[in-house]
């Protein structure tokens, strides 16, 4: 099964628009992702109509953070990027005429009703820039690595 890794892969673009404080070219979060440009263009868009982003052109242009990050939850992006499916598990179907295998499938509806909702309440009581102080933690405990 195929992961949908677009949820952290944003993530990590926003801690860094922020602490680069500049705007940041398509390539060089392509490169920052080992990905294309076009992907990051693709996958930012919908940040930017959100209010989220910004985008100029030209010499000195690139991606700019046009929100707080302390606005942004992990549920707010997770929805932008159109709420991807959590789990390769599902029911056989709404039609089933066994009625073993409709108590079975409603037991499997369930089951992921709750966790999709556990999953949403916790993204929901983050922010993006409580993500970065975590890494500002971090950073401050790590140490540092041979030759830098």
């Amino acid at each position: 099964m195929r992961h949908d890794s677009r949820l952290p892969r944003v993530l990590h673009l926003l801690l860094h628009l922020e602490d680069m404080g500049r705007p940041v070219t398509s390539a060089e979060l392509a490169a920052m992702l080992q990905t294309d440009g076009a992907v990051v263009r693709r996958t930012l868009a919908g940040l930017r109509e959100r209010g989220w982003l910004v985008s100029t052109r030209g010499h000195g242009g690139g991606w700019s953070l046009a929100s707080p990050l302390r606005e942004i939850t992990l549920l707010d992006l997770y929805e932008a990027l159109g709420a991807p499916p959590l789990f390769a598990v599902g029911h056989t179907g709404a039609d089933a005429r066994c009625l073993m295998e409709r108590a079975a499938n409603r037991a499997v509806e369930l089951a992921l009703v709750d966790a999709e909702s556990a999953f949403r309440s916790r993204l929901a009581g983050v922010t993006v820039a409580d993500l970065a102080a975590d890494f500002r933690e971090r950073l401050a405990r790590s140490i540092p690595c041979e030759g830098a």
